[in-house]
């Protein structure tokens, strides 16, 4: 499960014209803890940012997934309803979710949320959608295929090459010329 937090960087932005001026931006980050998520934007950031920046604000986030497009300038926060019944009390029930989808307008927004929530067999209703102040948004993404195994540590068992599955076959070959 995913735990994003909001993290509002301040930094000096240097315009087209040349002039200085103090922004805030805000970011969207995958993260464990609070400290995790100034770790995580810290390093994100400095790669964007040049010069001095401060970590200003960070927030846990009420968003509990994200639609991330190509062609999405923007990032808009969608707001669903999903209707429930309390079996107990008898009545019926509104939960509020909340989505963030990356898109160049409202129109498009709704429609690459209505996509994302093919999934959800329950009857939803869009209550808001409205544009984001998330610049950028920094999911965790492991890959661990291609990860390095650090110098000072050594792997449990020795991956298959293709040496060892002949020799494998060569072995096998015997145990049969034997029988």
């Amino acid at each position: 499960m995913q735990n994003w937090f909001e993290c509002k960087v301040g930094y000096l932005k240097i315009d087209d014209d040349g002039r200085e001026r103090k922004v805030s931006e805000v970011y969207l980050l995958d993260a464990v803890t609070y400290t995790d998520a100034e770790a995580r934007a810290i390093q994100q950031v400095s790669t964007m940012v040049r010069g001095e920046f401060v970590v200003k604000k960070i927030s846990q986030s009420n968003i509990i997934e994200i639609f991330p497009h190509e062609t999405g300038e923007w990032w808009y926060k969608a707001k669903i309803a999903i209707v429930t019944i309390d079996e107990k009390a008898g009545k019926e029930k509104k939960i509020n979710q909340y989505f963030l989808v990356a898109a160049d307008d409202i129109k498009q927004a709704l429609q690459r949320l209505e996509e994302g929530l093919a999934y959800i067999l329950v009857p939803y209703q869009v209550t808001s959608i409205t544009l984001s102040s998330i610049v950028d948004v920094f999911p965790y993404f492991e890959d661990d295929l291609n990860k390095q195994i650090p110098s000072n540590l050594k792997p449990i068992a020795r991956p298959n090459t293709e040496s060892d599955d002949e020799t494998e076959e060569t072995d096998d070959d015997e145990q049969k010329s034997r029988n």
